[in-house]
């Protein structure tokens, strides 16, 4: 379960697993959930007055989610989800997640609050229940149109969020749910949230507050490299010697200072060492060991833009878009997760296979940063991509415009096709890990009936938008919503 009220950065995603809404058979109940439910009664007593917990539907480091019936004098039961923020969580985090659903929620896509109960330090969020289907189990059985209105309801909650001035951060399936046979959408989790400058969310505001202030408080310029992609700025050696340190209350002497930071550096970063790791596929032990620069980079491995990946300070709602396109990408191709790396830089050289590494480098520069990859990678068609993954009959690999040569992701031939290795196989993505998504090709009659047969050309160029590698020309969540893609749908 990803559902969280931490502002923790490294958090990671189960793809293969339920959303935090999703309901789970109270006749196979994992062990522990009954003396879950009684500890959480115990923690928020008020609780019993209202609700009666039925089950435990997610679980995740910063929260747990679970399914409770209202206890209403009249009418019918009332579902609803309870998201138990642990204890340890940031009163601050909490307080702006709680307001984010307060403001911007309640409408257009976006979840709302019913209720909120607190016991000490125990906080307890009520919020509508909406049971959903699994996003990787019905990945391959959408329709085309189905696809396009998801997308679309998709913008319409981003377009919301973006207009309060919310970065949400942590864009991706399991956070947007999705009731097919209602056709209701819900974002959820705003546990990681941000603020633009102009947020009308007070909180988000101090929270932005603290993470700039820790960002300055770190080193700003670290060399760090992985995977033969780059990130390049030179720090100004450390003169440990010469280096005075005092408090407020007295000097520390020069040779005890010397001797700790003599000790810390030869541990971390050794001045007198440098790189032998560049133009390879390993990361080396020195550039392991330095100071990584501190920007905000929480959300889920696989949908991160590449200005966070590559820990640009100023980062907006672009980074909302560029994870909806990821989305659209696993939508188009079938697979789910269409990316997933141990580390930022792999995620940043599993870009540069779709999106070339020349358009990298050069958006990289755009705010501030200096990319090097060591072989030059081309960018793939996105039409071509998309159809050799999802197998559709109508593909004629001869006509396509195809771009796509090695990389440092391992491509191999097929006919005219390069794709990477670990995407030559239906019901793989782009890593080793894949675990059931599209086991044969569709044939032509199933394209014909799900309209996969005539993907319009609008969808890949509004794709294209999304993965812009350039966060200040990416396409908006508005924009998005009037794109020709849409064009008989209404807002």
């Amino acid at each position: 379960m990803e559902a969280s009220a931490g502002a923790q950065p490294d958090r990671q995603d189960q793809p293969h697993q339920d959303g935090p809404f999703r309901r789970c058979s109270q006749s196979h109940r994992p062990p522990g959930v009954e003396k879950d439910i009684e500890k959480l009664y115990e923690a928020v007593p008020q609780l019993g007055n209202v609700f009666k917990i039925e089950d435990k539907i997610g679980e995740g480091t910063f929260s747990s989610v679970y399914l409770a019936t209202a206890q209403l004098k009249m009418g019918p039961e009332e579902k609803i989800a309870l998201k138990h923020l642990i204890p340890t969580s940031h009163p601050i985090r909490i307080a702006a997640e709680l307001q984010c659903l307060t403001v911007a929620g309640g409408q257009d896509n976006v979840m709302g609050v019913k209720y909120c109960f607190r016991k000490n330090d125990h906080v307890v969020i009520a919020m509508p229940y909406l049971e959903h289907e699994s996003f990787l189990e019905i990945l391959n059985s959408l329709s085309f149109q189905e696809v396009r209105e998801y997308m679309f309801n998709l913008f319409k909650a981003l377009r919301r969020i973006h207009q309060f001035g919310i970065v949400h951060r942590d864009v991706k399936p399991s956070n947007f749910l999705y009731n097919r046979r209602l056709k209701k959408y819900a974002l959820v989790d705003f546990g990681l949230a941000q603020g633009t400058r102009d947020t009308k969310v007070d909180l988000l505001k101090l929270v932005q507050s603290e993470a700039q202030q820790e960002s300055c408080s770190q080193n700003k310029a670290p060399i760090v490299k992985a995977n033969k992609v780059s990130l390049i700025k030179q720090p100004k050696p450390m003169d440990v010697t010469s280096r005075k340190l005092t408090t407020k209350k007295k000097v520390v002497s020069t040779k005890t200072v010397t001797s700790n930071l003599a000790r810390k550096t030869a541990s971390t970063c050794p001045a007198n060492l440098t790189c032998d790791c560049y133009a390879t596929d390993q990361v080396c032990s020195v550039c392991l060991s330095r100071r990584q620069q501190v920007a905000p980079r929480a959300g889920t491995p696989g949908f991160r833009a590449p200005e966070v990946l590559t820990k640009c300070p100023n980062q907006t709602t672009a980074i909302d878009m560029w994870s909806a396109g990821v989305i659209f990408l696993s939508l188009l191709s079938g697979r789910y997760p269409f990316y997933k790396a141990s580390d930022d830089l792999t995620a940043l050289a599993q870009i540069m296979a779709v999106r070339g590494s020349r358009e990298t480098i050069q958006a990289a520069e755009t705010f501030g940063k200096s990319v090097l990859c060591s072989k030059e990678i081309p960018a793939q068609n996105l039409r071509t991509l998309c159809e050799r993954l999802r197998g559709t009959p109508s593909l004629d690999v001869e006509k396509q415009d195809d771009h796509a040569h090695e990389s440092t992701l391992s491509l191999r031939t097929d006919q005219k096709l390069k794709l990477p290795l670990h995407m030559e196989h239906p019901g793989s993505s782009l890593h080793e890990d894949s675990r059931g998504v599209s086991e044969t090709p569709m044939n032509e009659h199933q394209a014909s009936l799900k309209g996969w047969d005539r993907v319009p050309d609008e969808a890949y160029d509004l794709l294209d938008k999304l993965l812009d590698l350039n966060p200040a020309t990416r396409i908006t969540a508005q924009e998005a919503l009037v794109h020709p893609f849409f064009k008989e749908m209404s807002l």
